[in-house]
């Protein structure tokens, strides 16, 4: 029997991903590419942007369709807003908070499959329910292989609950050189355009001990590029003053930890909120050579009106400063950031005002989108007043600002050599595709796979915006 899980969103929700593959393998499940060979069939849904949940309910739809000539459970999880939650409990099988995973054996006990795991179990009443035949509302009776009668009663989402008890589920890692550790769960800052903390809860942190020892045995495993995982990883410990480290603690810990190590990886985090964003975090991550020299800081506006409906809690003087430190300690780092344009009442004046910070900053990438209301955030009870054209053309600008200042930093790489994280296949044929310690994409000739989750040298013969060309000229011996 099998399993197909589809991931939206961010890196949290492919995190999330791993952990549930880890209980369906134990419940004897396989993964498949074909959702036709399917036997239960899962989304991590995204709540954070229409698109995201435009995608599962065509998915859900298709999926329904299936039933018809064939027995599935089908699931959602993941960012939930209570909106869509109650939508996804007329069309989804079992509709559960991440926090309650390791319940999901039970819940599909509840429902009626048999998974094969269940099946090699001596347990006679687990056979004989498992193939009772089954009464439709119409009185038809059905007989079903795997499923009986009974829907159980949905669990009520409540998303923080029991964080703690998801965290201690191993993932199933997609990767063998890449990995996320989470961190910290829900946040508490309420930003105007946000559904995270209806989404993910209150802010929650993973014990420190746990999150350190995870990435030791990651370390010893060979993994080379591990991200510390939260909706605001920079207020991690706020929550438990007293009894848990603060951020910078945290980092500091893990480099230690890599300096008395001969194995060579860089860690990441994301993403940080500019209000907990302080000095000492940016001073240990200049002292240690583990943690990489890149930081994702969402500006989201340039303007401190903007800031202000968006809740932002910090004005562009505090993200100022902590860009002048960044660059005064880590000169050598990359600045990635969030931008939302055509926020409700942002003027012509107001976007200009994030056209000059984003010259001021010269950011190396910026995810930049145009605001759409979500159900539950505080700012869908204002107008979305800005015409869809106007969000294109300002998207379209700031995104030409963003190719200027790439173009610009990446120009001046050329001829220098640089280290490496080897990913995958570039879409260029013969070529291999990596990152950066800056996280800056680069390719470079080679058709040698063995070079995939290595460590390479290569040196920069060309750049465009948002991506490098080198020559490889050194590769890291590997044990055998």
């Amino acid at each position: 029997m099998k399993y197909h899980l589809i991931s939206l969103g961010c890196q949290m929700n492919l995190s999330d991903t791993e952990r549930v593959k880890t209980v369906l393998h134990e419940l004897g499940f396989s993964p498949t590419e074909n959702e036709n060979e399917a036997s239960i069939l899962g989304v991590i849904a995204c709540s954070v942007r229409q698109k995201a949940i435009d995608k599962v309910y065509s998915r859900i739809a298709k999926w329904n369709k299936l039933k018809n000539r064939k027995n599935l459970i089908t699931f959602v999880s993941g960012c939930i807003l209570p909106s869509d939650n109650e939508r996804f409990l007329k069309l989804f099988d079992l509709v559960f908070p991440m926090s309650e995973l390791p319940q999901l054996p039970e819940m599909i006990r509840q429902y009626g499959v048999v998974s094969p795991a269940g099946l090699l179990q001596n347990d006679d009443s687990l056979h004989k329910e498992a193939y009772t035949p089954a009464k439709k509302e119409n009185g038809s009776v059905l007989f079903q292989d795997f499923v009986t009668f009974q829907k159980p009663s949905q669990p009520k989402l409540n998303p923080g609950k029991d964080i703690d008890q998801f965290w201690h589920v191993e993932p199933t890692y997609t990767s063998d050189f890449e990995a996320f550790i989470p961190i910290q769960n829900g946040c508490d800052k309420f930003c105007s355009f946000c559904a995270v903390p209806y989404t993910r809860g209150r802010e929650v942190s993973r014990p420190s001990h746990e999150i350190i020892e995870e990435l030791k045995v990651l370390v010893e495993k060979g993994y080379k590029t591990i991200t510390l995982l939260g909706q605001n990883v920079n207020s991690y410990g706020l929550d438990k003053k007293g009894d848990e480290i603060g951020f910078a603690e945290l980092l500091r810990q893990i480099g230690e930890f890599g300096n008395s190590t001969q194995q060579e990886f860089w860690v990441y985090f994301t993403s940080p909120h500019p209000r907990d964003m302080t000095d000492e975090v940016i001073e240990v991550i200049s002292q240690y050579k583990c943690l990489g020299k890149q930081i994702h800081l969402p500006v989201q506006s340039g303007d401190d009106k903007v800031l202000m409906r968006m809740n932002r809690k910090h004005a562009m003087d505090k993200y100022r400063h902590i860009v002048q430190t960044i660059r005064k300690l880590i000169p050598e780092a990359t600045l990635f950031t969030d931008i939302i344009v055509g926020f409700t009442g942002e003027t012509e004046e107001q976007f200009e005002n994030t056209r000059l910070a984003m010259e001021e900053f010269k950011y190396n990438m910026a995810y930049i989108a145009q605001y759409s209301v979500r159900p539950g955030a505080a700012s869908s009870r204002w107008e979305d007043d800005i015409p869809q054209e106007v969000k294109k053309e300002r998207l379209h600008k700031l995104t030409q600002e963003l190719m200027k200042h790439s173009l610009q930093y990446n120009k001046a790489l050329v001829g220098k050599t640089v280290r490496v994280i080897v990913r995958g296949r570039d879409r260029k044929e013969g070529f291999l595709s990596g990152h950066t310690e800056g996280k800056l994409v680069i390719r470079f000739a080679s058709d040698d796979q063995s070079l995939i989750g290595q460590f390479v040298d290569l040196k920069i013969n060309s750049a465009s915006p948002l991506s490098l060309e080198g020559k490889l000229v050194h590769v890291e011996a590997t044990a055998d």
